[in-house]
């Protein structure tokens, strides 16, 4: 009998969907946590992946094995960012009425946000690979990825930097905005965005509509012009 329910629990963890659904029992749970407390450090994302890696931890799951059975909610970021495209549509006057604001604030903050990450690696003697490696932190991670191995940075260890990135502006981000008094959903949402990338962005609409969808704003041109500009500037000044 003992033997029957070792080899049940064995295929049930084992089960191709079983990472997928302790993925999303473990989002439900830190975002019920997140809604109960209201505490800014206890951020969806953080509480879940601390959720999911001790679970992995406590069955035995290999992280590859994990990985495979969550796949199917990596071929879904896609449609994901794409619906993103919805709070836009609905605050395109907005947007058009700050075009030059915004083309400003992503030129100084975009190049800030690099350029400060390369120069404290600098500081504090980080080797040529991991600045590379450092450099694309504030995209998401698909186009992190793809710029650290043009600039000869590491792609897996970028996607990490990424998820660091938007889990501590996502937890930091709304606190320093309000202690600086800076409520203007458009300015909350570009600073989320182009900081915080889709973490940002997430909590960013949760602050309303016109924020998200600034933060959408954000997310998407900081993506584009790192992934244009950030090689040719590192090509240029070797």
């Amino acid at each position: 009998m003992n033997a029957d329910i070792g080899r049940g629990w064995f295929q049930v963890i084992h089960h191709p969907l079983f990472g997928l659904g302790i993925t999303l029992l473990a989002f439900q749970i830190a975002l019920k946590i997140s809604q109960r407390t209201g505490l800014v450090f206890l951020q969806p994302v953080l509480v879940s992946a601390a959720l999911i890696v001790c679970m992995l931890y406590a069955l035995g799951i290999d992280y590859v094995e994990y990985r495979d059975s969550v796949s199917m909610i990596s071929v879904l970021l896609g449609p994901a960012t794409v619906a993103l495209a919805v709070p836009l549509y609905q605050n395109l006057k907005r947007i058009r009425q700050l075009f030059w604001p915004i083309l400003l604030t992503l030129s100084i903050g975009g190049t800030f946000t690099t350029v400060i990450a390369l120069l404290l690696g600098e500081v504090f003697g980080v080797d040529h690979l991991m600045l590379m490696t450092l450099a694309p932190k504030s995209v998401t991670s698909p186009i992190a990825m793809l710029v650290a191995e043009q600039v000869g940075g590491v792609a897996a260890l970028a996607a990490v930097f990424v998820l660091i990135t938007g889990i501590i502006g996502a937890v930091v981000g709304p606190f320093l905005l309000r202690r600086l008094r800076i409520e203007h959903p458009a300015a909350v949402g570009m600073a989320l965005g182009l900081t915080a990338h889709a973490v940002g962005t997430a909590r960013a609409l949760q602050e309303g509509r016109e924020t998200g969808a600034f933060a959408a704003l954000a997310m998407s041109l900081m993506g584009v012009s790192t992934a244009v500009l950030l090689p040719m500037a590192i090509n240029f000044f070797g």
